[in-house]
């Protein structure tokens, strides 16, 4: 019976952990950019311009998170600029945005060069 009651617990811990982990790989979307800015670009547009990605969270609710504050960037970047969509169609319904465009008008004067990854599982 102990037998039994052992291989019962172990098989419902591995159907469990099956469960759990297919459950762990997100839905969400990760946009990464990364940016060089134009020559002449000070050091408050470039500010302005990540606190506006910063803060598109509040402005469209399909953007989960945002992260501006660039540690290490290579390739000749001066900043990346990362945000979790939360899934596919909310980042295919962010272009042409109102929070977009608004962004736009503070980013886009300024950006001179970037390269855009979209991520997911």
């Amino acid at each position: 019976m102990n037998k039994l009651l052992i291989a019962l617990a172990l098989g419902g811990l591995l159907a469990f952990g099956c469960v759990a982990k297919t459950q762990t790989a997100p839905q969400s979307v990760i946009h990464v950019v990364t940016v060089a800015w134009k020559a002449g670009t000070t050091p408050a547009q470039i500010q302005a311009a990540l606190d506006g990605a910063k803060d598109l969270p509040s402005k469209y609710k399909g953007i989960v998170r945002v992260w501006a504050k660039s540690i290490k960037v290579q390739g000749g970047k001066a900043n990346a600029i990362a945000m979790e969509f939360a899934d596919e169609a909310a980042l295919k319904a962010y272009t042409d945005s109102d929070a977009q465009k608004e962004w736009y008008k503070v980013y886009l004067p300024i950006r001179g060069e970037s390269t855009t990854f979209d991520i997911t599982n």
